[in-house]
């Protein structure tokens, strides 16, 4: 029987020993560690970046949210204040004095018309000496100052517009 020659620092193997030997890596011990190593460096070195540019999109989301919220708010003061507007200019003191500002006046009594086609009630003409009901205290200004020349009573013979 002849003899392997023994391989460098291992003592000969015989029997099991001997095929798990040749399972093993021999001298790479030391070349196979390093493409590990660099593959373990560059994928932690890329898990960082990624967290980087992550935590970057992030906070940049953060401020623009923050942004939004301020447009938002500013949005809905100005709204409200729109609102209050409505409501000052739609009340009803206010729709009266505008309406004489105009030169408007109250109207007389109204006529209906049944279905039968028969006129119900007296109407009456409007007639600019004719004061509201009920006065709010900014409108007691505007009925007790004299009557501008707009508001003067027009004669029932004046046209009108769209005859």
């Amino acid at each position: 029987m002849t003899r392997k020659p023994e391989l460098k620092g291992r003592p000969e193997l015989r029997g099991r020993a001997a095929r798990l030997a040749h399972l093993l890596p021999t001298g790479r011990a030391q070349a196979a560690r390093t493409p590990f190593v660099l593959l373990v460096v560059v994928l932690l070195g890329g898990g960082l970046i990624g967290l980087l540019v992550l935590n970057s999109a992030l906070s940049e989301g953060a401020f623009h949210l923050d942004d939004l919220q301020r447009e938002t708010k500013e949005l809905t003061d100005e709204e409200q204040a729109l609102q209050r507007d409505i409501d000052a200019y739609s009340a009803p003191d206010a729709l009266q004095r505008r309406a004489r500002e105009l030169g408007m006046v109250p109207g007389g009594d109204p006529a209906f018309l049944g279905p039968d086609g028969e006129v119900k009630g007296v109407p009456s003409e409007a007639s600019p000496a004719r004061a509201p009901l009920v006065l709010a205290p900014e409108a007691l200004a505007t009925a007790t100052a004299p009557p501008s020349p707009q508001s003067a009573p027009r004669s029932p013979h004046a046209s009108t517009p769209g005859r």
